[in-house]
């Protein structure tokens, strides 16, 4: 009998960036899928971002339209008790946070996570049949295998991992996929090599009755910065890897350190040279799809990576700025309206995020963060590192909390300097700022690729546009 053949894998030319937190909701990642291309919703802080959501009183009951489907019993429920507030929450009540990750999650902190990435996958999958993937940072390790699994339980149809080496994600989704175990290794700043600590997550500890279902598993892209680094994972990875996301230091959100050694330019920027460019002949080499990321949000820049073998691009900036994005509509707006009187500035920060990596920050006249002195504070903590201390145990710390904690914890001074609260920030750029006890709220960041600047060449006469009409204008003259 004749092996049956397989259906030959058509692959989108163009993926909506995964811009965390939130940015990237399940509103744009359906309707990026709804036009046949990739949607993609954001994993980072999902928990977080899930029970905010309940306690503005799940605006349009979307949330609890899909939570019923969780498969496993009273976690929906549980959720509802604990946060949903029918009226929201009272004005100038802070939101109720969630205790911050350490290395061993309970179970009912794991099914949260669970329960958070199922709704906003099962949502981006709502009406149509396309393919819907999520965005993970491999450096914020502890909630992403729970994460993961919530996703796949809701029909996860890709995942993309950048921020890091994701080497064991694709052996972690075999794993998942099959209703075994799953492990990773937990990175902890001051171990020897011959102490490794891990992150497990068990799918047979939440189904006691019954044996975890099957799975279809998710095809695996990995972003990376350089083509050595797509060259181990397709090598090395525990699992398959299925494509790669190739970013270049234009896009948004964090980049690749410089790996010259050349001093900040005269804006106090990092500066790339042709050590930071990936090169595509070994890339197609890999006998791997690739996309083309950062500076790639235009027809041309799609035409060329076509041209060079890409299978297309990935888009965050055009997105970002769309009617559907999840960034509060008044706050888009107004970067919007700036960007089209060419008011908009994007700076490559070496010092605004925590982790130590490069992040794109956009300036803008009307930004409500201009002048603002924040206290410094650490209560989300998924930025923040495991250590181990002088007596043994892992603890926790972060180059945004206050300086005098994060030196006592064994901390460089200089690398407190300069640190933003990026989990905080993010969180009141998509609409959810927590009141603080002075009754303040936290104020937005704006992140965006060097692209953005030039939105207004795309928004013509406009002043706002959808997905849809990106997503048409890249493709229109590239079939």
């Amino acid at each position: 009998m004749p092996k049956p053949v397989a259906t030959p894998i058509t692959w989108p030319r163009v993926i909506q960036g995964g811009m965390g937190v939130g940015v990237s909701n399940w509103r744009l990642a359906r309707a990026v899928a709804q036009r046949g291309q990739l949607g993609v919703v954001s994993g980072t802080s999902i928990d977080s971002l899930f029970v905010r959501r309940l306690q503005d009183g799940d605006l349009g009951g979307h949330l609890r339209s899909v939570m019923h489907r969780f498969p496993i019993p009273g976690v929906a429920e549980a959720a509802l008790r604990d946060y949903f507030l029918p009226n929201g929450r009272v004005a100038g009540a802070p939101y109720r946070l969630l205790p911050m990750y350490r290395q061993v999650l309970s179970l009912e902190r794991q099914r949260l996570l669970m329960l958070a990435a199922f709704v906003e996958v099962a949502l981006a999958k709502d009406g149509h049949t396309s393919p819907v993937g999520m965005n993970l940072l491999t450096k914020v390790q502890i909630p992403n295998l729970p994460t993961l699994y919530g996703a796949m339980l809701a029909g996860m149809d890709f995942v993309l991992m950048g921020a890091g080496i994701p080497r064991e994600i694709p052996g972690a989704l075999d794993a998942l996929s099959e209703g075994r175990e799953a492990r990773l290794r937990f990175d902890v700043e001051g171990d020897a090599g011959n102490v490794i600590e891990y992150l497990s997550f068990d799918p047979a500890s939440h189904f006691a009755a019954t044996a975890p279902p099957s799975l279809t598993r998710p095809k695996f892209l990995a972003i990376v910065a350089s083509h050595s680094l797509a060259t181990v994972l397709a090598r090395k990875a525990t699992g398959h890897v299925d494509g790669f996301v190739i970013e270049g230091p234009t896009a948004g959100g964090h980049n690749a350190p410089s790996r010259g050694n050349a001093p900040l330019n005269a804006r106090g920027e990092p500066v790339y040279g042709e050590r930071d460019a990936v090169d595509l002949a070994k890339m197609r080499e890999l006998g791997l799809p690739f996309w083309i990321a950062g500076g790639a949000g235009h027809p041309e820049r799609l035409r060329a990576a076509l041209a060079e073998g890409a299978a297309g691009v990935q888009v965050g900036g055009l997105f970002a700025c769309c009617d559907e994005s999840g960034i509060e509509p008044e706050l888009r707006r107004s970067v919007v309206a700036s960007a089209a009187r060419g008011e908009i500035d994007v700076f490559t920060d070496p010092l605004a995020s925590p982790t130590g990596y490069p992040f794109k920050v956009v300036r803008w006249p009307a930004d409500p963060s201009i002048g603002v002195e924040r206290k410094r504070l650490c209560d989300l903590g998924y930025l923040r590192i495991a250590y181990r201390t002088s007596a043994g145990s892992i603890s926790y710390r972060c180059a945004s909390e206050p300086v005098n904690t994060y030196v006592a914890k064994g901390g460089a001074l200089e690398d407190a300097a300069g640190r933003r609260c990026l989990c905080n920030s993010l969180m009141a750029t998509v609409g959810h700022a927590q009141v603080r006890a002075d009754g303040t709220l936290e104020s937005p960041i704006i992140t965006g690729g060097d692209d953005l600047k030039h939105l207004g060449d795309f928004l013509g006469s406009r002043s706002h546009y959808s997905a849809g009409d990106v997503v048409d204008w890249l493709l229109d003259a590239n079939g």
